[in-house]
């Protein structure tokens, strides 16, 4: 068995499409019709991965979303029949590792979640996360940011683009570059979801040491600068 799978769709014959497809594939799957039954059955099954339709009765995709990462980070696919790029970085935002948009095909779905199950098992394998700049912590084994000694409650992404960029002070990513190597697929649409995260990133990190910052380098991207070692 690949994996347990969490289906979080209101439509059945989509379902048990996706059901047939996966079950082939080798994964177990789990279907959940609402989003009530998706937050009782991800609690009781603990699956691998979630596969999260948006529009859901009871409670939509983002309600289910959050009250997931409010306690795991177990990987979040989002389902949509709404292919605006406003939706894909809403969800990117509120903590999703991908999304794909109906009518979509079978053969693309199993791609991006045989992509983000190996990403996310790479991600546990990984050695102890934690960097300590002056006044400020990263510590993704707990998932906390500390920022002159205080804890800030930072979405994963947010968390994750910042790692990113700490882990190799003064060099610069470009928004494409950043895109492939946090979100790691290929993203349709502007990059605007990183201007997004790092504006919000500045917000909590402003002005808190005159040591390092969060530079933007106009036409190229972003970095973290380190100054005086």
């Amino acid at each position: 068995m690949k994996g347990k799978i969490l289906v979080v769709e209101d439509e059945r014959n989509i379902a048990e499409l996706i059901r047939l497809y996966l079950e082939k594939e080798g994964f177990e799957v789990i279907h959940a019709p609402d989003g009530g039954a998706g937050i009782a059955e991800f609690e009781r099954t603990a699956p691998d991965l979630v596969l999260l339709d948006i529009m859901l009765p009871v409670m939509d995709g983002w309600q289910v979303l959050k009250e997931i990462r409010a306690s795991s980070k177990t990987p979040v696919i989002m389902l949509t029949a709404k292919g605006e790029t406003g939706d894909k970085v809403m969800g990117l935002e509120n903590g999703a590792d991908d999304y794909i948009t109906k009518p979509f095909e079978v053969k693309e779905l199993i791609a991006r979640i045989h992509a983000v199950m190996r990403r996310y098992g790479e991600e546990k394998k990984d050695e102890k996360k934690r960097l300590a700049f002056d006044k400020l912590v990263i510590d993704m084994d707990s998932f906390e940011l500390t920022v002159d000694g205080r804890k800030v409650d930072v979405p994963p992404k947010e968390m994750e683009l910042l790692f990113h960029l700490a882990s190799s002070p003064n060099r610069v990513f470009t928004r494409n570059q950043l895109l492939d190597e946090v979100w790691g697929f290929d993203y349709f649409g502007d990059s605007r979801t990183v201007d997004v995260h790092v504006k919000r990133l500045r917000e909590k990190l402003e002005n808190v040491s005159d040591k390092w910052s969060l530079k933007t380098v106009w036409g190229v991207g972003y970095k973290f600068e380190v100054l005086n070692g």
